[in-house]
């Protein structure tokens, strides 16, 4: 898998509104999240989670792309079915999800299998990687990298308040 400081490999793979590059979102921090499968529990929450927060991410100045290995015709239905307004990239030959280490061995149910790793990349907008989300638990994920990318411009970190006891 890729970590912080490595180049981010450039992709270009189909989505509903035309080919879509890395080199698009070039001087933008972009959001690259791997999700095994259209119309699926967790990924339907962690499309909609991020759809939820386009505009916060628009807003920090990132683009925010999901890929699967599912096709262009299949991620139109599911976003339209699930509301998902994010770009979601179809890839599959699994190019991409291996040039990122997003494909490989895994932990499903006890039992060791291969397939798509859920991970998310921040690639700043030099083409770095800036920051590596691996083995994603969804719930809370995309505020958690809405979080990153603020700490990123910043340089601090961010903190949330506490309650008072």
């Amino acid at each position: 898998m890729l970590k912080a400081g490595d180049k981010a490999p450039d992709f270009t793979l189909a989505s509903r509104s035309g080919p879509r590059t890395l080199s698009d979102a070039k001087g933008e921090y972009a959001v690259v999240y791997f999700y095994p499968r259209d119309d699926t529990p967790g990924c339907t929450r962690e499309g909609q989670a991020f759809s939820k927060a386009s505009k916060a991410f628009a807003k920090a100045g990132a683009v925010v792309y999901g890929i699967s290995k599912d096709s262009a015709d299949s991620h139109a239905k599911f976003a339209d079915k699930c509301g998902i307004t994010i770009d979601l990239l179809s890839d599959p030959d699994l190019a991409t999800h291996k040039a990122y280490g997003a494909h490989g061995e895994k932990t499903m149910y006890g039992k060791k299998v291969i397939g798509t790793i859920r991970s998310t990349f921040i690639v700043d907008p030099a083409g770095k990687i800036a920051r590596v989300f691996s083995s994603v638990k969804v719930d809370g994920h995309a505020e958690k990298v809405l979080e990153a990318i603020a700490e990123l411009k910043t340089g601090v970190a961010a903190t949330k308040p506490r309650r008072a006891r």
